[in-house]
């Protein structure tokens, strides 16, 4: 056996999860019927709805009329699969829009869960918001309103949080990560997303748009058990650790904040022992062929690396490696067994490069 410590970063397309995500859909992929006009999020999104009669709006690439990333609010891709959904959370005379899912379960009361979704401003937006709500609720909210919901106090069926942005929620071009955790009472089964602020007592932040209004597009939401993360606790060698915190687009390498900031905990692990060196191993499903594979295994392997460079570590004691589809450890039939195959394997050793890394790092 090596001496080697194995972290698997699992790879995948649809969510972004530490443990189970208990919102259904949760980047809006599923869906009724493809879309064809406004204030349809209710009839054509599988699992979400509305919690007052503001007219949120469900986005799809199969639609021309709610299209993506070509729509009446401005130019947007998905940042995970094909559909997004729109809101406005501010808009003359206090209108507001916003977004509710049931959850798969009840919170559990006492746990503590990570929230999290991925948000956009609108191009034509001439606003953009600092803060944004998110409210669990043990019934399903349907409140005979088109104003701002008012944020309920010292009620145990509900529990809210803010989420607020020192710079404001402002870029038009790439998608921002709004995440918080929160301590269950016990009764939340339902969430929504928007603005529970008047715009009176909205931090509002002037920009460059048409519209007289903060309509933003939100992709990827997510309510998991908290993450206590891989490095709460010393780590031990020859043990096998499952990672889940790197993620990558469809065919795509880059690396997001969450994945950096995990990244960045391995880096000052590694700092501890400068005897160390890190192999990265990455690996994709067998979807695609073989050559466009291979180069995108190397690419996601090739961008942790470098990160863990960018930091501070020393190239020489970087090794990667690209495998595209040829190692699988799951069955490839399946959309759990490619979930499984989508991976980065990482090994810290005392050997170096262990006999199959890539030598990219080595003597630069």
């Amino acid at each position: 056996m090596r001496h080697a410590l194995i972290i698997a970063f699992i790879l995948f397309q649809n969510s972004l999860i530490y443990g189970q995500n208990l919102v259904k859909n949760p980047s809006f992929e599923e869906f009724n019927k493809c879309p064809e006009g406004l204030g349809n999020m209710t009839e054509d999104a599988t699992s979400w709805s509305v919690s007052t009669y503001g007219t949120t709006d469900y986005f799809n690439e199969c639609s021309d009329e709610m299209g993506v990333p070509n729509n009446f609010s401005g130019e947007q891709t998905a940042q995970f699969g094909k559909g997004y959904a729109g809101l406005y959370m501010m808009a003359p005379n206090d209108y507001r829009e916003y977004l509710q899912a049931e959850l798969i379960q009840p919170l559990v009361k006492g746990e503590r869960y990570s929230v999290s979704f991925y948000i956009s401003l609108a191009e034509k937006s001439m606003f953009a918001v600092q803060d944004i709500g998110v409210l669990f609720s043990e019934k399903k909210m349907n409140e005979p309103t088109r104003k701002h919901l008012t944020k309920p106090k010292g009620k145990d069926s509900f529990n809210h949080l803010e989420i607020s942005k020192s710079n404001y929620f402002a870029d038009k071009s790439e998608w921002m990560l709004v995440t918080s955790e929160i301590v269950a009472r016990g009764t939340e089964t339902f969430l929504t997303i928007g603005n529970f602020r008047n715009n009176m007592a909205s931090s509002l932040k002037k920009m460059k748009g048409k519209k007289l209004a903060a309509y933003y597009y939100i992709d990827m939401v997510s309510v998991t058990p908290a993450y206590q993360g891989l490095f709460s606790r010393p780590l031990s060698a020859d043990k096998v650790y499952v990672f889940e915190n790197v993620l990558f687009k469809t065919d795509d390498y880059q690396l997001d904040e969450i994945a950096k900031n995990d990244l960045e905990k391995l880096y000052k692990e590694l700092k501890k022992d400068s005897t160390l060196y890190v192999h990265i191993d990455a690996h994709t499903d067998s979807d695609g062929s073989s050559t466009h594979n291979e180069k995108l295994s190397s690419n996601r392997a090739i961008s942790v690396s470098k990160y863990l460079t960018s930091l501070g570590l020393s190239k020489r004691r970087v090794f990667w490696m690209g495998h595209g589809g040829k190692r699988p450890v799951s069955d490839n039939n399946t959309n759990e067994g490619k979930q499984k195959n989508r991976r980065v394997e990482f090994i810290i050793s005392k050997e170096k490069g262990l006999g199959t890394a890539s030598t990219m790092f080595e003597g630069n």
